[in-house]
């Protein structure tokens, strides 16, 4: 939460929107914001911190587990077009990484503005390589682009 608040604005020039959803809470929401979010962001958290108690959420995006009664960490990339993009759920002992999720939404970016005529290869950032994909790139990747060639 405070990675990603930390890096809001870069997310906004993005035109990127966060919404946070767990099952406690908006009390709970507030005190950890309040009281220890705040210590570590200034400001705290700028996007909206949704209540999901009934795990209904959670569900729909296949994240709630029954047994505990909570919600695994995920984190989705959903384009304008309300189509999930990218998933990536972690259990708690390990964090995201932000860096990787701004790139994300930069190709993801990048292959809308083009319409599909390019593709973003692993560890690609903006500026590096890009694939055309179509019949001439079948069995031809390695012509133009290597793992060593991105980050």
């Amino acid at each position: 939460m405070s990675a990603v608040a930390d890096k809001y604005s870069d997310l906004q020039k993005l035109g990127v929107e966060v919404i946070s959803v767990s099952v406690d809470s908006h009390f709970v929401h507030k005190m950890w914001n309040d009281h220890e979010l705040t210590k570590m962001v200034e400001g705290g958290v700028p996007f909206h911190m949704a209540s999901d108690q009934a795990g209904n959420v959670g569900r729909a995006y296949g994240v709630w587990d029954e047994v505990q009664g909570i919600e695994l960490r995920g984190r989705f990339i959903i384009d304008p077009d309300g189509v999930i993009q990218a998933a990536e759920v972690l259990t708690p002992p390990v964090g995201r990484r932000l860096a990787e999720t701004i790139r994300q939404v930069q190709a993801f970016q990048h292959v809308r503005a083009t319409k599909g005529a390019e593709a973003m290869p692993a560890g690609w950032v903006p500026g590096g390589t890009t694939l055309k994909p179509g019949p001439d790139l079948v069995g031809n990747v390695w012509k133009v682009w290597k793992p060593s060639m991105e980050g």
